[in-house]
């Protein structure tokens, strides 16, 4: 763990100290990071999102989407008819992707493209329908964009840290899990909070829209919730002494610990596992399948690992592709 320039004895930081400690963090983001977040109109923390509720999210067969079609189609010569080939008739492959998540989906300062472990995954799936991975838009979105813009059909995929669940079953689908990840709190080293019990009466920011938020709501009721449009504001607001603590999945917030010299990922076990999977339009059970193919060919070839052991391995330790579940026929 990094070693804190303030030592807090509240685990609150005072106005100024506050200051100089945003200034020296986003000084020190700037000097080691490759990494540029993308702006998005400020979120008041105030502000009610929507949020999933938090029933039915662990129902028996979550996990279990549509099974793979057979081997993948050759490049270039999907399936008459099929979804696929609507898509490489329009000529790319729209994914909704973050810009801003650290090791999962960012900008890279010096290229300008977006690169990370679920980017990977996205431009895998676009060269499986053009051999060309550059064939993609990669549409930015936020967590509470993800459901709108696939029900919507303003986006192919959504390929964004996007928790299976149960209750986003019944709007649209998803690919069978492809991480793995669990729902851990970022705070500051000296604020004494290491699990929900300490959230009591602090501040804890989460984005809109994200299944952490009906957790807390149900495990630390009187912890005070401030919501922001994504991860990036959520650590701005921590920086900046309105926000004590942020919850999220281990990977998202060992990209926003990588950027803060004073905040660490709390070393705990997950207080809930955040299986991830690729969000489809729930009318497109044949792109599930087409997808689902792509991850198990990935798991199978080797790319999986690789691109795991490029992003994440350092911060989170060593990890296989979760077993695929299929079955699902509705």
């Amino acid at each position: 763990m990094r070693t804190s320039v303030l030592h807090r004895r509240t685990g609150r930081r005072s106005p100024v100290w506050a200051v100089l400690l945003a200034a020296l963090a986003l000084l020190f983001t700037a000097c080691t990071a490759s990494y540029a977040p993308t702006e998005l109109p400020p979120t008041a923390p105030s502000e009610e999102p929507a949020v999933p509720p938090a029933g039915g999210s662990t129902c028996p067969d979550a996990l279990r989407s549509y099974a793979p079609s057979g081997d993948l189609p050759t490049p270039g010569e999907m399936p008459s008819g099929s979804t696929m080939a609507e898509i490489a008739d329009r000529g790319r492959l729209i994914v909704g992707v973050s810009s801003d998540t650290r090791l999962l989906g960012a900008r890279n300062r010096e290229t300008g493209q977006i690169e990370g472990f679920d980017t990977d995954l996205a431009r895998d799936i676009a060269e499986a329908i053009f051999d060309d991975p550059d064939a993609i838009e990669l549409r930015v979105i936020t967590a509470s964009q993800r459901i709108p813009l696939l029900a919507d059909g303003e986006v192919d995929l959504v390929v964004r840290n996007f928790t299976i669940n149960c209750d986003r079953w019944e709007e649209i689908a998803f690919s069978a899990e492809y991480y793995r990840a669990g729902t851990k709190i970022l705070a500051g080293q000296y604020a004494n909070i290491s699990g929900l019990a300490d959230l009591a009466d602090r501040r804890v920011c989460m984005p809109s829209g994200t299944t952490q938020a009906a957790l807390l709501a149900e495990q630390a009721p009187s912890a005070i919730p401030v919501y922001a449009a994504n991860h990036t504001q959520c650590l701005r607001l921590f920086q900046t002494d309105q926000a004590d603590a942020i919850i999220g999945d281990d990977a998202v917030l060992a990209g926003l610990a990588s950027q803060d010299p004073n905040a660490e990922v709390m070393d705990t076990d997950p207080i809930t596992p955040e299986p991830y999977g690729v969000g489809v339009n729930a009318e497109n059970d044949d792109l599930v399948r087409f997808v689902n193919a792509v991850l198990a060919e990935r798991a199978e070839d080797g790319r999986w690992q690789d691109s795991y052991d490029r992003w994440l391995a350092e911060y989170l330790g060593p990890a296989s592709p979760p077993e695929p579940e299929y079955g699902r026929s509705e």
